[in-house]
C-alpha cells in the first residue's frame, strides 16, 4: 500500500509537491491543521497557502470537498483548488495596486444593488399574490385586431398533412395506392383514416392541422424542392415524392405567405403574454404611486 501511494504522488508532483498534498488531505480528514506553520487562525488552524497576507487555511478547504469523493479525486480537487486560489489572490492584489482608490469603492454600488434587489422581490411578491392572470378570448381578439401591423409573417407557415411509406416493405407499393386514395378524402375522413392505419402502416406520419409550423420545417421531412416558395404554396394541394428508400404523401390543409398578417391562432400565446406585462406593469406603478400618497398622508417622509 505504502509503496503503491509512493508511485501516485510521484505521478501527482506538479504544481505543489505530492508530500505537501498528502499532508493536506490528512489534515482534512483528520480535522488536525498541519504543524510547524507560524500563521495559525483563530482556531489554531494552520495555513496551506500564503499570497501577500492572505492565508488559505486547511479549515477553508473541509466543507467543499465533494462529498463521497474517493482518496484520489479529494487529493486532485484541492490541488486544484489551491491552485486556483493563488491564482485568484496574485490577480486581485496586483488588480487593488494599480487601481486608483475612486474604483476600488463599491459599498455605493453594492448599496444600489441590494436596494433594487429587495424591492424587485417585494414587487414581484405582490404582482404574484394580487394580479388577475386570466386573459379572455375577447382580450386577445381585441388586442389582436387593434394591431395586426404587428404581426406579420417573416416566413410562410404551413397546416400539413402528411405520411412517409418505407419503400422496402413488400407491400409498399399496396400501401402507396391506399394512402394515395386517402389523401383525396376530405380532411376530416382522412385525418381518421391516418389515426386508424398510419401506426401500422406507415413509417412516420403527422395529423396535427391545429398548429401553424414554418413551411422550412416541414422541408427537413419532405425533400420537395422548390425554388419559389410562394408559388410552390399557391399551386400544390396535394403531393406525392419518392427517392430510394421512402415513399412521401402530404396535403396541405391551409397557408400563409410571408408578409400575410399572421394568423390570431399562432399568435394567441404571445398577445397574452403582452397582456399580462401590461398589466403587470401598471399594476406596480400604481403600486407606487399609492406607496407614495400613504407616505405624504402619513409625513412619513420630508424634503429640504
Amino acid at each position: 500500500m505504502q509503496r503503491r501511494l509512493n508511485i501516485f504522488f510521484r505521478k501527482e508532483e506538479t504544481g505543489f509537491h505530492g508530500w505537501f498534498v498528502m499532508m493536506l488531505f490528512l489534515a482534512i480528514l483528520t480535522g488536525i491543521g498541519l504543524t510547524g506553520c507560524k500563521h495559525k487562525n483563530k482556531t489554531g488552524d494552520a495555513p496551506l497557502a500564503r499570497v501577500g497576507d492572505k492565508y488559505l487555511y486547511v479549515n477553508d478547504l473541509k466543507e467543499i470537498i465533494p462529498k463521497g469523493a474517493s482518496s484520489r479525486d479529494s487529493l486532485l480537487f484541492c490541488q486544484s483548488y489551491i491552485n486556483k486560489w493563488v491564482h485568484t489572490q496574485l490577480l486581485l492584489h496586483q488588480a487593488e495596486r494599480n487601481l486608483p482608490e475612486e474604483k476600488l469603492n463599491f459599498q455605493k454600488r453594492l448599496e444600489e444593488y441590494r436596494n433594487s434587489l429587495i424591492i424587485y422581490q417585494y414587487e414581484t411578491e405582490y404582482v404574484i399574490q394580487n394580479m388577475d392572470t386570466v386573459v379572455t378570448d375577447k382580450q386577445i381578439d381585441d388586442y389582436y385586431k387593434s394591431h395586426l401591423k404587428d404581426f406579420q409573417l417573416k416566413e410562410n407557415i404551413v397546416k400539413v398533412i402528411y405520411a412517409i411509406i418505407d419503400r422496402k416493405r413488400e407491400d409498399s407499393h399496396q400501401l402507396e395506392k391506399v394512402f394515395r386514395g386517402m389523401f383525396h378524402l376530405p380532411d376530416s375522413i382522412l385525418l381518421d383514416s391516418l389515426e386508424n392505419y398510419a401506426p401500422v402502416m406507415a413509417e412516420s406520419f403527422s395529423t396535427d392541422t391545429n398548429n401553424w409550423i414554418p413551411f422550412n420545417q416541414v422541408l427537413k421531412v419532405i425533400p420537395i424542392e422548390t425554388y419559389n416558395q410562394d408559388i410552390y404554396l399557391k399551386n400544390h394541394r396535394i403531393i406525392r415524392l419518392k427517392d430510394d428508400s421512402k415513399i412521401y404523401l402530404l396535403k396541405f390543409v391551409n397557408f400563409k405567405i410571408k408578409d400575410d398578417i399572421s394568423p390570431k391562432d399562432m399568435e394567441a400565446n404571445f398577445i397574452r403574454q403582452i397582456i399580462l406585462n401590461k398589466r403587470k406593469t401598471e399594476m406596480i406603478n400604481q403600486l407606487r404611486a399609492d406607496i407614495f400618497k400613504h407616505a405624504i398622508k402619513q409625513k412619513e417622509f420630508e424634503i429640504y
